[in-house]
């Protein structure tokens, strides 16, 4: 790994280490982790931190993204990935997804999520074969 990525990577993971936790009241959705810690503050969530990498780690982008209370933050698309979490429930993997066809090229990403949603502490990480099969899994959440 290139001394740039390497030092990208090290931002990355100190700014996903910053997002506080939050303890929230809805039922935890299917492997997702309960936060720890007080009742949430209006406007208190650190949303989720989104990073995808190359297969070696030559390239990183992030993004934040907020749900709560309403769909925020730098992502394209911060209602359609709020969207897509509400429907799998935090649970990135039951993302709806967006089926279509993929070639078969092997170019392997790997995409995290690491932070809140609705209170619910996330810490996610998949590797896939290429950007087009990460795109048909997860649809617009690590559209950026």
């Amino acid at each position: 790994m290139s001394l740039r990525a390497t030092a990208a990577a090290a931002v990355l993971l100190a700014l996903a280490a910053a997002v506080p936790v939050h303890a929230d009241t809805h039922d935890p959705a299917p492997g997702a982790v309960p936060a720890p810690g007080p009742a949430p503050v209006p406007g208190g969530d650190g949303g989720l931190f989104l990073t995808v990498s190359g297969g070696d780690e030559s390239w990183i982008r992030g993004v934040r993204l907020r749900c709560s209370p309403r769909p925020s933050g730098p992502h394209p698309d911060a209602e359609g990935a709020c969207a897509a979490l509400d429907t799998a429930r935090g649970n990135l993997d039951r993302l709806p997804g967006d089926q279509h066809p993929c070639t078969k090229r092997f170019d392997p990403v790997t995409a995290r999520a690491v932070g809140e949603w609705r209170g619910l502490r996330l810490e996610w990480r998949r590797t896939y074969p290429n950007a087009c099969v990460l795109d048909t899994a997860a649809g617009p959440l690590f559209r950026f």
